[in-house]
């Protein structure tokens, strides 16, 4: 959980900075530095939680799939980015509350349970916010 809850922040973190440097859309802008801000807390977070619990987790990667996705970003330009960006940012927000919401059910920490129970709501509201962005 730790370090793919890690891994999904720290695409959220660079594709949006990616994408914050380019934009001309104010939507989007303001979307991407949120994303920034809300899932640098939320790597921290679960990052203490991880380490009241014992546990000494390692920096966050990125996998192979973000990693792909990051490159299709830096690839794209313009319009063509942002639409990208705002597609790929939807399916992580999904993987991302798929785990938040399984690990506060199923989880076997309960400061990472409660971490992931606060965590995921947070994720539901950037669902929301993506669906306005045109």
């Amino acid at each position: 959980y730790v370090m793919k809850a890690g891994a999904g922040d720290l695409y959220e973190k660079q594709s949006s900075q990616l994408v914050f440097k380019t934009t001309k859309n104010p939507k989007i802008r303001s979307f991407a530095q949120m994303m920034v801000t809300d899932h640098s807390k939320s790597t921290a977070d679960v990052k203490a939680a991880a380490q009241a619990s014992g546990l000494n987790p390692k920096a966050p990667g990125l996998d192979a799939k973000k990693s792909a996705m990051i490159a299709d970003l830096t690839k794209s330009s313009g319009s063509a980015r942002d639409q990208l960006y705002v597609t790929q940012q939807k399916a992580a927000h999904q993987e991302a509350l798929t785990l938040h919401k399984g690990y506060a059910t199923a989880g076997d920490t309960p400061a990472l349970k409660a971490t992931a129970a606060k965590i995921a709501p947070v994720v539901e509201h950037h669902i929301e916010m993506l669906s306005a962005i045109k």
